[in-house]
């Protein structure tokens, strides 16, 4: 089973169920994306309480050995997502589609040489929104992994792989996810909060 949650971050930080939380909640930048990321989980896993939060040691979140589910949290701009199974570990990335300066040579330095070839296969319209989808799909794979930032070079999520790797647009957001077994992001698969 997957749930693929999406909600606005302006919203859901000022929901009552984040309220109870504002306690807890981090000081500065990111008190809001954590207080909707714990609303999404609250919502998710209702009518069960939140179970406790570990992290690993690149800072993943997971919940407590005993708890039966895997999830991961993204955000970009005010839009936040929730991946959550009972399948295995999980990786979602969001990214609202945008201009970036430099995104050209970002791509030269991160993406493998079948993600490069992808991209150019584009037309010249298209390829800022196909930056969006590879960046996406990397991500969610180093996130699958627990991973950081800084491995995202050495994916290229254009290989088989055990793992389910999918993509969708959905308005201006590039959404990915990776999972263990099959799954297939699309606008059916997104719960909307």
């Amino acid at each position: 089973m997957y749930q693929f949650l999406l909600g606005k971050i302006s919203t859901l930080s000022a929901d009552p169920l984040a309220s109870a939380l504002a306690e807890q909640a981090p000081q500065g930048a990111r008190r809001l994306p954590w207080l909707a990321g714990r609303t999404l989980l609250a919502r998710a896993l209702s009518p069960s309480p939140v179970p406790d939060i570990v992290f690993g040691e690149q800072g993943k979140p997971a919940f407590v050995d005993a708890h039966p589910y895997w999830f991961n949290l993204s955000h970009s701009g005010d839009d936040i997502a929730l991946l959550l199974s009972d399948e295995g570990e999980v990786g979602c990335d969001i990214e609202v589609v945008r201009p970036r300066d430099n995104w050209q040579a970002l791509a030269n330095a991160v993406f493998s040489v079948a993600e490069h070839d992808e991209l150019e296969r584009e037309t010249p319209e298209d390829k800022l929104a196909a930056f969006w989808r590879i960046w996406t799909r990397k991500e969610a794979i180093v996130k699958q992994r627990g991973g950081s930032a800084w491995q995202i070079v050495s994916i290229d999520s254009t290989l088989a792989s055990a793992l389910s790797i999918s993509h969708c647009q959905y308005g201006a957001l590039s959404l990915a996810v990776c999972t263990p077994t099959p799954f297939t992001l699309h606008h059916d698969a997104l719960r909307l909060l």
